[in-house]
């Protein structure tokens, strides 16, 4: 199809063509069958034969050496793209020819190929406004390429392309209308599948070089010279407004294909794809290290120490050349003598027209024991760089094979304004990853570090962050070691999300983790837990689950501030029941009671508490989640990491389904309680007098015989200076002395005086007060606890592991 002049029809109509491929040394690589037939030559004649003994298409190869000896005429160019007509041998005798020749730039041989159609199937079709008319002297000097934007058959051609061409989609539709109707340039199509517009190749020739080769085809007609220069400058017009059209089509093109999200790594793939091969051949990402990272990096302009992390290499040579050489995720620094450091420092473009073989040498030697010249040498480079608010944050470095067009001045502001948009993406990605990072080091400080292994109890706990209304969150758990091998766990939820939200969660668990250290009963927790919260404001609320297991006496003290109820799984029949407790209301409303529950348990049971995050379907009640979650913790797992991940894969994958992503965040902790067997516990009563402490050293000595002799002589000790201290502080005249073995031996000496002991700076020769110091030095951890009779002093001694 081609654009006449006003008021002459468009013609459109389906032709044959002729395909051929000519590789770099001028022979056939492609001989299709509309070849065949229109030039009398089979494929198998053709492949492998020098082109210029079977086109007759003078002017088809633009070099001098190829065109002896053929037979035709070169009527004029677009671009790098040349079109004429000539002689064919079509079946059935000689056939007028018109043919288009197109450059082809790539890794592989090919550089050649070349479209014809004999005229008289143009003239059949009703398009042989097609082919050049010898009697129009202005399209014999450039064919197709009057600039005509009134012309009135816009909506007839616009209306019928899509009957021609049946394949096209309304975007591209639109584009060839705009190609033909203003530029006047052809749209041919083969097999319905694949079109090939008549358009210049990417950039502009020359102007002087452009306009020479005009005027030198009017100098072998008998066009008036003055009439064919006043031809070249307008084509030399629409040339220059259909290569800044296409670029600024391009530019829109990478906007829409890069920053489709906020991962750095996407979109880095993104920007590199959208330049190979449209702009460029090979394209090098380098980003600062910070960038990468998602981390801050310092002010000022970036200097010779700078490193800079290779994070994408695109390019169009044969897989796995460059892969060696310059891998990604290297990180190296730029001397102040190359273009990569002018280019990052002043933040401007740097163009090479051709890489020459002393600045290949000099670049090459960044690169330890790696020879990159062959990679570089001889080819056009630009640098571009990648910077948003003024800020460098890397650049691409831009290589053109030596057979493709150099870098120009256009290409040069095409590839600035292609770093700009995708520094201000790379920017947008980059501090998202930040803020993500800075949200995950908040939560994740938050959250305790819990030891897998307690007195009597074994633990597993998983976080996870909302993936939709925000990475920090409210949720949290804990665990606190208590006076008599006992273990207080803990599950909360502060409602809402955000700062916030976990400003106040870290509020809350410090308060628990002190109250519990007071050993309060779980009801007389959550209620100073409300107290303090309305102390802090009437902000926001907050659900908590607070339970005390006791291995000794194998029971569970639970109070609830309005959370979801706590599954507990028996194993003597692995069945799981959610435990019926006094819901009691949130922490922060205020003014109403809790209560606290005795749950008997048995060697061997687990108990698992989470957030309603786990267990909220958008569209169901919350009696289906509990549901679910009861029957998940029932199923058997060889550990407890295993039981945790088979809840978190059944009901957060149900409540990802759902809604289409889970929005709020999920804290989950299990407790398998399985006591201390009465053996490894031995309970004594002592007079409150002086004579108790060797009574204490009696007793010990003879029950470590048997359990740690090890340790039987630090215990000895230890036990003597506290049952000392509790005789000389006691009110009433008896004093307990407990012995637990777990991993640990655990030594508790209680009595009725509620005031904790404190460890002082004495003096050498003073001769009191140095008990608790040797029991500080001594001891692997001891403590201090009020108790409902009066107060506890403990220590632990390690043990070695029992067979």
């Amino acid at each position: 199809m081609e654009h006449q002049q006003p008021g002459v029809p468009v013609h459109t109509g389906r032709v044959p063509l002729a395909v051929v491929v000519v590789d770099a040394t001028g022979a056939v690589s492609h001989w299709s069958t509309g070849a065949r037939k229109l030039f009398g030559v089979t494929r198998a004649e053709a492949v492998g034969r020098p082109a210029a003994e079977l086109l007759p298409v003078s002017g088809a190869f633009g070099d001098s050496g190829w065109e002896a000896g053929l037979h035709g005429e070169t009527v004029g160019t677009t671009g790098y793209a040349t079109t004429g007509r000539a002689r064919g041998t079509e079946e059935g005798g000689d056939a007028d020819v018109l043919w288009w020749a197109y450059p082809l730039v790539g890794p592989g041989p090919e550089r050649l190929l070349v479209l014809a159609t004999g005229m008289a199937a143009l003239r059949e079709t009703g398009a042989d406004g097609l082919a050049p008319d010898a009697d129009d002297e202005r399209r014999r000097i450039a064919p197709g390429l009057a600039l005509h934007t009134d012309f009135p058959g816009a909506d007839e051609l616009a209306r019928r392309l899509p009957d021609i061409l049946p394949s096209m989609s309304p975007p591209e539709s639109a584009r060839v209308v705009s190609q033909v109707l203003e530029l006047g340039y052809p749209v041919l199509e083969i097999s319905q599948q694949e079109r090939v517009p008549v358009t210049p190749d990417w950039g502009v020739p020359r102007r002087v070089e452009r306009r020479a080769r005009l005027l030198r085809a009017a100098a072998d007609t008998d066009i008036d010279p003055s009439a064919a220069a006043a031809a070249a400058a307008e084509l030399e017009s629409d040339l220059e407004y259909a290569a800044v059209r296409e670029r600024l089509e391009f530019l829109n093109d990478v906007s829409g294909r890069i920053g489709t999200s906020l991962d750095l790594a996407r979109t880095i793939e993104e920007v590199s794809a959208a330049v190979v091969p449209r702009f460029t051949d090979v394209a090098g990402t380098y980003l600062r290290e910070q960038v990468v990272a998602g981390e801050g990096f310092p002010d000022g302009v970036p200097d010779t120490t700078t490193m800079w992390h290779r994070v994408a290499l695109e390019h169009t040579d044969e897989p796995g050349r460059w892969d060696d050489v310059v891998p990604v995720g290297e990180s190296m620094p730029f001397p102040a003598h190359t273009p990569f450091f002018q280019c990052m420092t002043t933040g401007e473009p740097v163009l090479v027209p051709r890489i020459t073989e002393e600045m290949g040498h000099a670049i090459a030697s960044q690169f330890d024991k790696r020879d990159i010249r062959p990679l570089i040498t001889d080819r056009s480079m630009l640098v571009v760089p990648l910077k948003a608010r003024n800020v460098v944050l890397g650049f691409m470095i831009l290589l053109r094979h030596a057979g493709r067009a150099e870098f120009n001045d256009m290409d040069r502001v095409t590839g600035a304004e292609l770093a700009a948009r995708a520094g201000l993406v790379l920017d947008n990605a980059r501090m998202y990853t930040y803020q993500e990072n800075v949200a995950d080091t908040l939560q994740d400080s938050m959250l305790p570090r819990i030891a897998p292994r307690m007195p009597g109890c074994d633990t597993a706990t998983r976080y996870l962050p909302g993936t939709r209304l925000g990475r920090v969150g409210g949720d949290w758990f804990d665990t606190v070691q208590l006076p008599g091998s006992r273990t207080a766990l803990v599950v909360g939820d502060v409602m809402g999300h955000g700062l916030n939200s976990a400003a106040m969660m870290g509020q809350l668990r410090t308060a628990v983790q002190t109250m519990a250290g007071l050993d309060l009963e779980p009801a007389q927790l959550l209620r100073s837990l409300d107290d303090l919260a309305q102390r802090l404001g009437d902000t926001y609320l907050a659900t908590c689950l607070y339970a005390v297991y006791d291995p000794i006496g194998s029971r569970l003290h639970i109070a609830n501030a309005g959370h979801i109820p706590p599954v507990l799984v028996h194993a003597a029949d692995g069945t799981s029941e959610l435990l019926e407790l006094p819901t009691g209301a949130p922490i922060g409303v205020g003014g109403v009671p809790f209560e606290t529950a005795v749950v008997p348990v048995a060697p061997g049971d687990r108990l698992v508490m989470c957030t309603d995050g786990l267990v909220e379907v958008r569209g169901q009640d919350i009696g289906a989640g509990l549901a679910a979650l009861c029957e998940s913790a029932a199923h058997p797992a060889a550990s407890m990491d295993d039981a945790c991940d088979t809840i978190i894969r059944s009901l957060a994958a149900a409540s990802a389904s759902a809604h289409g992503g889970r929005r709020d965040d999920v804290a989950l902790l299990m407790a398998r309680l399985n006591g201390i067997a009465a053996e490894d516990v031995e309970v004594w009563e002592l007079p409150a007098e002086p004579r108790a402490a060797a009574r204490a050293r009696a007793l010990v000595r003879r029950r470590l015989a048997s359990w740690a002799p090890t340790v039987r002589e630090s215990a000895e000790l230890l036990v003597s200076e506290l049952v000392t201290n509790a005789v000389r502080h006691a009110r009433t005249d008896r004093v307990e002395l407990r012995l637990v073995r777990t991993e640990a031996l655990l030594c508790e000496v209680s009595d009725d005086d509620p005031e904790l002991p404190q460890l002082l700076d004495v003096p050498p020769d003073a001769d009191a007060g140095r008990g608790l110091r040797v029991v500080s030095r001594t001891a692997r951890k001891w403590g201090t606890s009020r108790s409902a009779r009066g107060k506890t002093v403990w220590f632990e001694l390690a043990l070695p592991r029992r067979r």
